[in-house]
């Protein structure tokens, strides 16, 4: 201190603490405080040499009590509320009016406090995250995140060179809230949270759990967007989507890797499409092929690219490889005035460890299972999120929500249920933990499940939930009221494996396994089932569709033909990958482009492309071939 400390009407040990970053209630000390005869306003600004309160005609110069840059002024006579700015000089002479944050009230509402704390605040986006909002007069951004264990939560960014220091921010213990509204910042605003924890002295920078935009990788950064000012153009389509999608319709989708579809070349290196050229390109492709819809592996930000983006960082942020969220929702929009459906690949299963993202997040297990024989995936060394905690189920089903709502997303498939429903997944005996009645059943996960399925049913009629299921587990697409999990669909992976096996034998053998071709009509109308050929078929070693199909060239394609044309008269929903519609040779690879050049002057793969486009429509126009999908009553053999 510069002075005698009973001169100011702060404790040495409070200032030390805001200075020194450890202070976990910062809106007891800084701003506009009430004294004997007035009131005290005080500041934290270490970018400043002198600093003047402007309150409309009055200036006030503030005191600097502390050689790092604490500030305060006593004036006598005065009462709160107080309207003020502060006028800063630099260590380079430059001046600058500022905003106080400090000055403001709370801006989150109880309710939503209340909710968040009960894990029913169900659309949590509309108030968690960073929002542009107004708070007496002044337009700003308001920051919230949750984070129970932390010591103190900051605001860093650009605006105030990345320290932790400068804007610690209000802490609410009934809900574990933290919040900070901070004048004057915009769209585009580049933040994270920086987290002091009580582990260790351990401080971390965190992307926001609810940000709605991010850096491209190897960057992390948050970026404040305005997920609200699009206007959509696609009513026609919302309108007749709960008839366009029932279960008596034809569901024919196209499945695409966004980066890997197509590239550009830009002086001698190969690009990505953005979200507008897929718009422009993709979409009238999947038209003239026919298909109902596109599935996009997972868009929500990731960092890693050989994740294909199953390894999410950001579960509300589009990624921005291909473009901003604008464009994305342009690209669904164009989508939905093209008469295409657009089904997201979702991931609540798991997410990484990357520190930036959620794991660890206040220095205690937050988002994940703290015991890792339930908290941590063997296989793919990622994180398992904690069912049983409400706040963790809120945010999961908050995000599937956030999707329908604001980028209009017509169905969600959700990844590796399997690994979600078993305890023992993956796992050696001695590697998990039985449920409460002995069981290998994930019960936490499996009442989120079908919270999720009813929550996007009772909410957005007709979306479609989807489940990527690999065992038998019954009533995966049956009502949660008759103790099913409540899909709409659910993957026929038992389908996929004995087609693809019987189809890879030579002709002259196959008559030994006919079995194995007819088994599936055994099941087929337990579930309401899609059938895949997906991107999971054509990677690690287990060739391209084509290539599986045993021959010479003539023969493969041979194959394929009767594979498709078997795979569209069978009872079920239709998924087919890119590439496989007009016989890639090749494995695919986030890497590189589809091999489009094979289309040039060779007739064998444009007429499986033509093939695929024939069956497309003729499965569309043909009632037998998609009505009564899920039931005896829709088959018969011949």
């Amino acid at each position: 201190m510069s002075n005698d400390e009973q001169e100011f009407t702060v404790a040495v040990d409070e200032v030390n603490a805001i200075i020194g970053g450890y202070h976990g209630d910062p809106f007891r000390i800084l701003g506009p405080h009430p004294i004997a005869g007035g009131i005290a306003v005080r500041a934290f600004l270490p970018q400043a040499q002198q600093v003047v309160l402007v309150a409309g005609e009055e200036r006030r110069p503030l005191t600097k009590i502390h050689e790092h840059g604490f500030f305060e002024v006593q004036l006598p006579g005065w009462a709160l509320p107080v309207d003020y700015r502060f006028e800063i000089e630099g260590f380079n002479g430059e001046k600058q009016l500022i905003e106080d944050p400090y000055r403001f009230s709370a801006q989150l509402s109880e309710d939503d406090r209340y909710l968040h704390a009960e894990g029913k605040l169900l659309k949590m986006y509309d108030s968690i995250g960073a929002h542009l909002h107004e708070a007496d007069g002044r337009s700003g951004v308001l920051f919230t995140v949750w984070a129970p264990s932390a010591l103190r939560v900051s605001v860093i960014g650009d605006f105030n060179q990345w320290d932790g220091r400068r804007h610690p921010m209000r802490f609410h213990p009934g809900s574990a809230l933290w919040e900070l509204f901070v004048p004057g910042l915009h769209e585009g605003t580049l933040y994270k949270f920086e987290i002091k924890t009580r582990y260790k002295d351990y401080t971390v920078a965190k992307a926001d759990p609810v940000g709605f935009a991010g850096q491209m990788r190897p960057n992390n950064a948050s970026m404040v967007w305005d997920v609200n000012k699009y206007e959509w153009h696609d009513q026609t389509w919302l309108q007749g989507r709960p008839q366009i999608q029932s279960i008596n319709q034809p569901i024919s989708v196209y499945e695409v890797h966004l980066g890997s579809w197509r590239k550009k070349e830009v002086d001698g290196e190969w690009h990505w499409l953005t979200y507008t050229e897929l718009a422009q390109e993709l979409i009238p492709y999947v038209q003239e092929m026919g298909y109902t819809h596109i599935e996009l592996l997972p868009v929500s930000e990731f960092p890693f690219d050989g994740s294909w983006g199953y390894q999410v960082t950001g579960y509300f942020a589009p990624t921005s490889r291909y473009g901003s969220p604008d464009e994305f929702m342009a690209f669904v929009d164009t989508c939905h005035q093209a008469g295409i459906g657009v089904i997201l690949d979702w991931v609540p299963a798991h997410f990484p460890m990357d520190e930036h993202g959620l794991g660890f997040f206040d220095g205690t297990h937050l988002y994940e299972h703290e015991d890792p024989r339930k908290g941590s995936h063997p296989d793919w060394g990622t994180y398992i999120f904690n069912y049983g905690r409400n706040e963790v189920r809120q945010f999961l089903i908050s995000n599937a929500l956030f999707w329908l709502d604001k980028y209009h997303i017509d169905g969600l498939r959700v990844d590796a249920v399997a690994s979600m429903l078993y305890l023992d997944f993956s796992r050696k005996h001695g590697e998990w933990i039985p449920n409460q009645y002995g069981g290998r059943e994930n019960i936490d996960a499996i009442n989120f499940i079908r919270e999720f399925n009813n929550q996007v049913h009772e909410q957005y009629p007709g979306v479609l939930t989807i489940a990527e299921e690999s065992t038998s587990w019954p009533g995966v697409t049956h009502d949660t009221a008759d103790n099913g999990l409540g899909f709409n669909l659910k993957w026929n992976m038992g389908w996929m494996h004995d087609t693809l096996q019987y189809f890879s034998n030579e002709p002259v053998y196959r008559s030994f396994h006919q079995g194995t071709l007819t088994f599936s009509l055994l099941y087929a109308f337990s579930e309401k089932f899609m059938l895949p050929f997906s991107h999971d078929e054509v990677v690690h070693l287990k060739r391209s569709m084509l290539d599986k199909m045993p021959g010479d060239v003539w023969q493969k394609f041979a194959n394929l033909r009767l594979l498709y044309s078997y795979q569209w008269s069978h009872p079920g929903k239709k998924l087919l990958f890119m590439g496989g519609e007009f016989g890639q040779w090749q494995e695919w690879s986030e890497a590189r482009s589809l091999d489009w050049h094979l289309l040039d002057g060779d007739a064998k793969h444009a007429g499986l492309k033509r093939l695929v486009h024939d069956l497309n429509n003729l499965y569309r126009y043909e009632k037998p071939l998609h009505e009564l999908d899920d039931s005896w009553e829709g088959f018969e053999w011949i």
